[in-house]
């Protein structure tokens, strides 16, 4: 049976189905309907044969049939970076929350509201989920892109599953049940915000329709909470997910936004709730305002880390926020007892690649230099570390002589420091080692990158100058390696030389190449005066031609490591064509400068399978 009931008939066949309303009265109170709107709709429901009295008869369960939730799909797949450092070792919807797993309560409320058809979409740290489909009996399906895709990719998953259907978050908290067997209309859960807010505001229309969503908003009913799609709903969102999903511009949507870019195409209406009853939790201060025994009792090897360090109490701690910036790590900032910290959670893909002893030798001696004052700990073993915040300024600017002289300044007091570490760090090898794995195919088109004429070219010159740059027997210091603008911080006078994952021994040269090659529009004159501040004074043709065939080691190794990243799907843009140029201008002027007749072989591109 096709849905035909007015929304008056369906609330008051469904409020005598759940045996709510032995009265009239009773009728209006559960419905919220007046007792006219009752009364008139009673009697229309007994003249099509649907209730008798205030009993439903068999045509009246038909008459709710198409109405019944089929299924609910609890999406869990994201990486929930906002609730740091909690979501680092745990999945959020995996933690307790005043003595119950909130993905396991919600589980428990959807049962209890009839629905048993559950599948739960899981992608980060996804076997920490996998026991839920024997405890619980519903189903798992892995979202294999929930790295590069935001929630949209969720939906894609399920999208033959999608009918009558709840869509909630495996980190929601309903204070009581809010799930029901029957459902009249596709609805969003809604609470009132008062003030500024973050969240996404709604516009209705007639009928309590969406006509309008707005993220950040100020006095309204917001987005919060789970979400209701009936059939109609459901079709005609596929079709616009399959329509969009393939467009560059939608995978880092959520799938909220493709509704909001299509909200006059999909019917939804808006559901109030009191604000008590719908909890998210955007941070580790949110659940610990619902939950004050939360941060005392989780499970936390990185809150241990802290405290042990800076010999606090977790009650001590506060104001959790990530940091975006980094690549390869991940970061938070915090507080404890008035004072800002950062620590860094080393990611997967560093482990077995990064010499962590390497750099925690390397920051303790950046630290009694002087270089880097943020440092407090680095654990050798695993990588984790903990630094004092530093509120940068300023971003470093590569034309502000005095700046420059500063970092200049510091990069040679510690290549004078005569310390060592044991680790060696040779740009030219890494070229080496991240050329091997172009060959050997690595990248999404599973081939290699580098089969063009001036990849060879390229090579065979920087080998050259390698061996040059080797024949000036230039003793080995230690080096910082990834000494350019992002990992110096400013603040009025006072200079930070951050991330040392890449400190070891090697050419002092390749600091400054790697300082040059990474400003976007450094002249030669420009180049000069930065090897004239390295040294303090006017350097000698030997030193300069040393250290601008590394500008041009420097930019090669870039050049390469950008072409290793591009195959990898993850570009740098603008940049490999930036450390391209400065490879060429800088190599050729090297050779000159080293009075050497070199000419680059032009020997044919061994093709790889499937190229021409």
């Amino acid at each position: 049976m096709p849905n035909s009931l007015k929304r008056p008939q369906f609330e008051v066949l469904n409020a005598l189905r759940a045996n709510h309303a032995p009265t009239q009265r009773d009728l209006a109170t559960a419905t919220g309907l007046s007792l006219g709107t009752v009364n008139s709709t009673l009697r229309g429901l007994a003249a099509a044969g649907f209730v008798e009295g205030f009993s439903l008869t068999p045509a009246g369960l038909d008459a709710l049939e198409p109405y019944r939730v089929e299924n609910a799909i609890i999406m869990a797949a994201g990486m929930s970076t906002r609730l740091t450092p909690i979501s680092y070792e745990k999945p959020k919807g995996l933690l307790t929350v005043k003595g119950e797993v909130l993905v396991e309560r919600t589980i428990r409320q959807l049962q209890a509201a009839g629905i048993t058809d559950i599948t739960v979409v899981v992608g980060y740290k996804m076997e920490q989920f996998l026991y839920l489909e024997h405890a619980f009996g519903v189903k798992i399906r892995v979202n294999p892109v929930f790295a590069s895709r935001n929630n949209n990719s969720t939906l894609k998953i399920v999208e033959k599953l999608l009918g009558n259907t709840y869509i909630c978050s495996a980190d929601n908290y309903f204070t009581d049940n809010v799930f029901e067997p029957f459902v009249w209309h596709a609805y969003y859960a809604a609470v009132w915000q008062a003030g500024h807010t973050n969240e996404w505001g709604l516009t209705v229309g007639a009928h309590d329709r969406i006509t309008k969503v707005t993220p950040g908003c100020k006095d309204s009913w917001v987005m919060m909470g789970h979400v209701y799609f009936d059939r109609d709903f459901s079709r005609r969102f596929v079709e616009i997910l399959d329509r969009v999903y393939d467009q560059p511009e939608t995978a880092p949507k959520l799938w909220e936004t493709v509704y909001r870019d299509h909200v006059h195409e999909l019917d939804m209406h808006i559901r109030r709730y009191e604000a008590e009853r719908i909890h998210e939790f955007d941070s580790l201060d949110d659940l610990r305002a619902f939950d004050p025994d939360f941060i005392t009792n989780i499970d936390s090897a990185i809150l241990d880390n802290i405290c042990r360090t800076l010999e606090c109490d977790r009650a001590d701690l506060s104001d959790f926020e990530p940091i975006l910036e980094g690549l390869t790590n991940l970061s938070f900032r915090f507080c404890a007892r008035g004072e800002a910290y950062v620590y860094r959670h080393p990611g997967v893909s560093t482990q077995g690649i990064l010499n962590r002893p390497a750099e925690a030798q390397a920051e303790a001696i950046a630290h009694e230099l002087g270089l880097d004052d943020t440092f407090i700990h680095l654990d050798p073993t695993t990588g984790w570390k903990l630094s004092r915040y530093f509120r940068a300024t300023a971003a470093f600017d590569y034309h502000d002589p005095d700046r420059v002289a500063m970092a200049m300044t510091g990069i040679r007091r510690l290549h004078m420091c005569g310390r060592t570490i044991d680790h060696r760090f040779d740009l030219m090898e890494d070229a080496r080692d991240l050329k091997q794995r172009l060959l050997g195919g690595t990248g999404i088109d599973g081939r290699a990158r580098i089969d063009f004429p001036d990849f060879r070219l390229m090579e065979d010159l920087f080998e050259h100058l390698d061996d040059l740059c080797r024949e000036d027997q230039v003793a080995p210091v230690l080096c910082h390696n990834d000494f350019y603008r992002d990992n110096l911080l400013v603040d009025g006078d006072r200079l930070a030389l951050i991330d040392w994952e890449y400190a070891g021994m090697g050419d002092p040269a390749s600091d400054v190449g790697v300082f040059i090659c990474c400003c976007e529009d450094y002249t030669w004159e420009d180049t000069i005066a930065v090897i004239t501040a390295y040294y303090g004074r006017e350097p000698t043709p030997a030193e300069i031609r040393h250290f601008v065939a590394y500008v041009g080691i420097a930019a090669y190794h870039r050049w390469v490591w950008a072409l290793f990243k591009d195959a990898c799907g993850e570009g740098v843009g603008e940049w490999a064509y930036l450390w391209y140029r400065y490879a060429q201008e800088y190599g050729d002027r090297a050779l000159e400068l080293y009075g050497s007749d070199f000419q680059p072989a032009t020997r044919p591109i061994v093709h790889t399978e499937g190229t021409p």
